[in-house]
């Protein structure tokens, strides 16, 4: 049983987390900070998680999280039920690691920027043109040039999401994968992407970049007139998501692959 003496609440902006938080969460405990606590319950769906993960991943203090489904889907977050139990819940929950990728990005014009990505990193194209990009995997070119509307590169905590959309594989929690998946590709025809281990460093070239220009997202954040893009596992930035027993992210992910 995990035990957290200082707890902070973050709430998304929704009418339906604000009026929960007001109703049944804010006066449930002696909320603390978010710079002073060991962990934080998160109110929202799964945007807001992502959103608040990445700003402990900018601010470089990371502690677990403990999400409260007022969203959608909620992937991410566990059930909204019974507010007088969460503070058992939280001592219950267990602890799941997640390693997000980190993305070095080269502008046409030079310029680079690092950003982290939790569920993907996806190239797409801007303009009515297809995309033309080269495919490096540790060092080595894999496809010399990739006609297509884009492709991305998921973690197991994203592949339900884009990458599935995108007929990627579903990949187990526990896998140490990664997948690269093509996004309406044209040629080559066959190719329907890649199952990579999680220590691969992944290089993305965009071809007649002028010519054919291409944005790069990393989950929230998007970049425009890409040249080329690195990525690999951030293994100095693992979070952790908190989850009730039976509700864990891992089984969720095994669930996804049986729904009809």
């Amino acid at each position: 049983m995990s035990t957290f003496n200082r707890l902070a609440l973050l709430v998304s902006d929704s009418d339906r987390a604000q009026q929960a938080a007001d109703k049944e969460y804010r006066e449930l405990a002696d909320w603390v900070p978010l710079d002073e606590a060991d962990a934080v319950v998160v109110l929202g769906g799964d945007g807001f998680m992502l959103q608040t993960l990445h700003a402990m991943l900018d601010k470089g203090r990371i502690i677990p999280a403990y999400g409260l489904n007022l969203g959608t889907v909620g992937f991410l977050m566990n059930r909204n039920r019974n507010p007088e139990t969460l503070i058992k819940r939280i001592g219950k929950a267990k602890p799941h690691t997640i390693a997000p990728l980190r993305m070095r990005a080269t502008t046409q014009k030079g310029k680079k920027h690092t950003v982290c990505a939790i569920n993907e990193v996806s190239l797409l194209r801007e303009t009515r043109q297809t995309a033309k990009l080269e495919v490096t995997v540790d060092d080595k070119v894999r496809i010399p040039e990739l006609v297509c509307d884009g492709v991305l590169l998921a973690t197991p905590a994203g592949s339900t999401a884009y990458n599935l959309s995108a007929d990627g594989p579903i990949l187990p929690l526990d896998s140490n994968l990664l997948a690269l998946t093509p996004i309406s590709p044209f040629r080559p025809r066959r190719w329907h992407g890649a199952i990579l281990p999680d220590r691969s460093r992944i290089s993305l070239s965009v071809l007649e970049s002028e010519k054919r220009p291409v944005s790069v997202v990393a989950d929230q954040r998007e970049l425009r007139d890409i040249a080329q893009v690195d990525i690999e596992i951030a293994r100095d930035a693992e979070l952790t998501l908190l989850f009730d027993p039976g509700h864990a992210l891992d089984e969720r992910i095994v669930a996804e692959q049986f729904v009809v």
